[in-house]
């Protein structure tokens, strides 16, 4: 399914000149706040992009295409972004990677995002959001991207929608007809999951320097086939050779950087994550009673689920972003008890202590300033 939309291209030269003199009437707010209600995407204060076309990739896989506004600037290839989204009533936060080259020439870009059970924004994105909604959307970020000048023969792994950092790549090289001998090896359940599985194919058939090796995980036959390093060797026998991009779920990257530090080669293994990689929770883990002081509440926590999810769990709204421990947007501070880091193990016990609530759960009773 495709919809779509012409969106014409936001003037800036006059509103910024505009906007210098008219700031001074505005306060304290901003010309921009006002200019926000006739349209999002000139605003300054904070940005916005227009949902102009919806396409369903696969059964639970939508991309997006997105007309930013005001203070855009292009990515590289492989970067990510912030999309906030409202969903009953509350505002969250997530970063999808962008799926598009830069190349493009209409200013435009897209994501694509893969439903996932439970999850809150990418259900609301793949199920509701349509052409015509405004969204609020951050810069661009992210080094998992190829280097400009270094010549290299990439070899891409990915698997689910993994795949979009290496489609931008993709994408990128092709349309700047620059693309080096390059091997893929993508991992979906089935043929008809494979996000841009059919994009892929013909690049495959019509591409000399492009070598596609789907996996399917679950086989008719009943056998699961995932990554091993004979597959590697089959699929890649010069692998050793090559500067290997990955991106999926914890479990084949866990065995990428294994295969690559056996090698001795962990320096030309470059990974893109999804989620936090998380230490083993130990056996004698404890929860507690975690109080939300500035908002009054107490909720009773397992010690395994994130403080982050506890909160929105709770009826909060707490700022957050990457969800993974990198943005620190959702640092808050620890007013008595003791946290436990969810990726390292480590106890946060220190009355002042900075949290970030988003990769630590409770151990024990504790109090955070949210």
């Amino acid at each position: 399914m495709t919809t779509s939309m012409s969106e014409p291209k936001p003037s800036k030269g006059w509103l910024a000149k505009l906007s210098t003199i008219t700031d001074m009437f505005a306060y304290p707010l901003r010309t921009s706040h006002y200019v926000e209600l006739v349209n999002p995407l000139w605003t300054t204060h904070r940005m916005h992009a227009r949902v102009v076309e919806v396409w369903d990739e696969t059964r639970d896989c939508r991309t997006i295409t997105l007309q930013p506004g005001a203070n855009w600037r292009l990515h590289r290839p492989g970067q990510h972004i912030r999309v906030g989204i409202p969903v009953d009533g509350r505002h969250y936060t997530r970063t999808y990677t962008i799926s598009s080259p830069p190349e493009r020439d209409d200013g435009r870009f897209t994501i694509t995002v893969k439903k996932i059970d439970g999850g809150r924004l990418s259900h609301h994105i793949v199920r509701h959001l349509k052409v015509g909604d405004h969204i609020p959307v951050g810069l661009p970020q992210g080094d998992f991207y190829l280097p400009d000048a270094s010549p290299i023969q990439p070899l891409f792994i990915t698997a689910g929608s993994g795949i979009t950092p290496a489609m931008s790549m993709l994408r990128s090289l092709i349309a700047q007809q620059r693309l080096p001998d390059t091997v893929h090896i993508h991992y979906a359940p089935h043929e008809f999951d494979t996000i841009f599985g059919k994009e892929l194919r013909k690049l495959d058939a019509g591409h000399r320097h492009y070598h596609l090796h789907e996996v399917h995980t679950r086989k008719q036959d009943g056998r699961a086939a995932h990554f091993s390093r004979d597959a590697l060797e089959k699929f890649c026998p010069d692998w050793r050779e090559r500067d290997c991009y990955a991106c999926g779920p914890p479990g084949l990257l866990a065995a990428l950087e294994q295969t690559w530090e056996d090698a001795g080669l962990s320096n030309r293994l470059h990974i893109e994550r999804f989620r936090a990689e998380l230490a083993p929770i130990p056996d004698d883990a404890v929860g507690g009673k975690v109080r939300f002081a500035r908002s009054g509440v107490d909720v009773d926590a397992d010690g395994q689920t994130n403080l982050l999810r506890l909160a929105e769990d709770a009826g909060l709204n707490p700022p957050h972003g990457c969800r993974m421990g990198i943005c620190h947007t959702c640092n808050t501070t620890l007013k008595s008890g003791c946290v436990r880091d969810l990726r390292s193990g480590a106890f946060i016990n220190e009355p002042g202590a900075i949290v970030q609530v988003c990769v630590c759960a409770t151990a024990g009773d504790c109090e955070l300033d949210i």
